[in-house]
């Protein structure tokens, strides 16, 4: 994708972070070669911030379905969702903090809907 597609990308996950109330993390951007998608996001959770990549080398059979503000606000909900997933990986997790993760992202979602 272009350097037009990444602002454009950057401009739309930054309005979705703020929509979606997540101003607790710093974000950080890259727009490098991705493997096999169009983007991806990294969240570190115990230091709060999020490394956003938007794919620089997209194949030519993937080209008419870019959108870089769909891909922004795709990236944006995993960052949504970040906490509750984490909780789900690890391997010891007590009920109180899926718990706790899932009511935050119910807050969350009463002020969208």
């Amino acid at each position: 994708m272009s350097d037009r597609d990444f602002e454009i990308f950057k401009r739309e996950f930054e309005r979705c972070q703020k929509a979606f109330g997540l101003n607790g993390y710093k974000v950080y951007f890259q727009h490098k070669p991705l493997s096999d998608s169009f983007a991806e996001i990294y969240t570190g959770m115990c230091d709060q911030t999020a490394t956003v990549t938007l794919n620089s080398s997209l194949p030519a059979e993937n080209q008419p379905f870019k959108n870089p503000r769909s891909h922004a606000k795709h990236e944006a909900l995993h960052l949504l969702v970040s906490r509750l997933e984490n909780c789900g990986r690890r391997r010891y997790v007590c009920s109180d903090e899926i718990r706790e993760a899932t009511e935050e992202l119910v807050r969350r979602l009463e002020t969208l809907l």
